[in-house]
C-alpha cells in the first residue's frame, strides 16, 4: 500500500486556491467566526446527505456530502496557522 502524502496542500487541496490568502489575512476573530459558521455548514450538510440517502435520493446525497467536505476542508484553511507543518 502507498502512503499518502503528509503535505498540507496534497490532504487540502483548498489551500492551493487563490482566495484562502484573502482569509488567511484576516483577524484571527473573524476567521474563527468563519471557520465555526464553516463548521456548522458541514455538520447540516452532512445530516442532509445521511438523510438523502435513507430516502433513496443518492444525487442529493453526492450534492450534500460534497458541500460538507468542502466546508471541513475551508475551515480548516481558514483556522490553520501559517507554519506549513501545522
Amino acid at each position: 500500500m502507498k502512503e499518502r502524502s503528509t503535505r498540507a496542500d496534497v490532504r487540502n487541496p483548498v489551500l492551493a486556491l487563490a482566495g484562502v490568502a484573502a482569509l488567511r489575512d484576516l483577524s484571527p476573530d473573524t476567521r474563527a467566526v468563519i471557520a465555526n459558521a464553516l463548521r456548522d455548514v458541514q455538520r447540516d450538510a452532512r445530516e442532509r446527505a445521511d438523510k438523502c440517502w435513507r430516502t433513496h435520493k443518492a444525487p442529493m446525497a453526492l450534492y450534500w456530502k460534497a458541500v460538507g467536505v468542502y466546508s471541513g476542508h475551508i475551515a480548516r484553511a481558514v483556522i490553520r496557522s501559517e507554519d506549513p507543518k501545522a
